[in-house]
């Protein structure tokens, strides 16, 4: 996959076929429309083409108002994409200015004297342009005039629940890891620096690795225990993580920690992913340390009997 961070960047000898959007998750309903591109791409000897804009455009336009979490970092997106088969991505810084841009002035300056759009494929919601304004009827009106095909993808649905991005947030934000797994079609990660805690977890005998995820646009599900796989480097792992304020240890300081089972090397400072597989319960208060741990060995019972290990 070639990255250009600009359109300007662009400047194709070959048939692009286009699609546009955030793509925030890369999920089943961008997976089809990949897959669609990336099938045109070979029967029309051309090659497939993302335009997709950063920071996210609300968070741009509405600056007031920051609560807009993403499911994936970029550089997570990127990962996704070129697991996709996708050969272009464009990331266009996206300003206030170019949010201004009257919808078929973007057509014609954007995709059709810049990019050289051969076909464009979009999402059945999709608008564009100034206050999305631009619509698929326009679209078809533009195509026409300007000589490039069209096509529109029809909604993805899983369980006749149409599959996007928002849905995919919610069941992330409420812990609906299983649900939010089959949207996605891969699991939802996080990727962070393992940094110092105050080592508490030994003591019972359940050490942990401290995460810090340093997006701060990155979505973080809601307190409690999940079970986990992780991964260091290339090799992979599983466990049990907890995020919340740690109200037994009295800690009031929200934190996301592993427990990476049959482990104990030293791993400050390594980087971390780690992949959310189910929410396993409620984050608790109990009363004393004893009580606690052997709540977490019940933990560890049920997170390996739902990985079968």
């Amino acid at each position: 996959m070639k990255l250009y961070h600009s359109i300007k960047e662009f400047t194709p000898d070959f048939r692009p076929i286009i699609t546009l959007g955030t793509f925030d998750g890369v999920h089943l309903g961008h997976q089809f429309i990949l897959k669609r591109m990336n099938e045109l791409a070979k029967k029309q000897n051309g090659e497939s083409v993302l335009l997709t804009f950063y920071p996210h455009p609300r968070m741009v336009l509405y600056p007031d108002n920051q609560q807009l979490s993403l499911i994936n970092t970029l550089e997570e997106n990127k990962e996704q994409l070129e697991q996709s088969g996708l050969q272009h991505l464009i990331i266009q810084d996206f300003t206030k200015e170019f949010s201004r841009m009257k919808s078929a002035n973007f057509v014609r300056d954007v995709l059709v004297n810049q990019l050289k759009v051969h076909q464009l494929i979009i999402g059945y919601d999709h608008h564009f342009g100034r206050n999305r304004k631009g619509t698929y009827e326009e679209l078809i009106q533009l195509a026409q005039l300007y000589h490039f095909q069209l096509e529109k993808i029809p909604v993805q649905q899983l369980s006749n629940i149409a599959v996007s991005s928002t849905k995919i947030r919610n069941a992330i934000a409420t812990g609906a890891m299983m649900q939010a797994n089959k949207y996605l079609n891969y699991t939802f990660m996080i990727n962070g620096k393992v940094v110092k805690g105050n080592a508490r977890g030994r003591t019972i005998g359940f050490p942990t690795a401290n995460i810090l995820v340093e997006n701060k646009w990155k979505l973080i599900p809601t307190n409690g225990v999940y079970a986990v796989k992780v991964k260091l480097g290339e090799k992979q792992f599983y466990g049990m993580l907890n995020i919340g304020e740690r109200p037994t240890l009295s800690d009031n300081e929200h934190r996301i920690e592993v427990h990476i089972f049959d482990f104990s090397a030293d791993i400050y400072g390594a980087d971390i992913k780690v992949e959310f597989a189910k929410r396993i319960r409620d984050e608790k208060q109990f009363d004393n340390l004893e009580l606690l741990k052997k709540q977490l060995q019940i933990d560890e019972s049920n997170c390996k009997k739902f990985f079968r290990i």
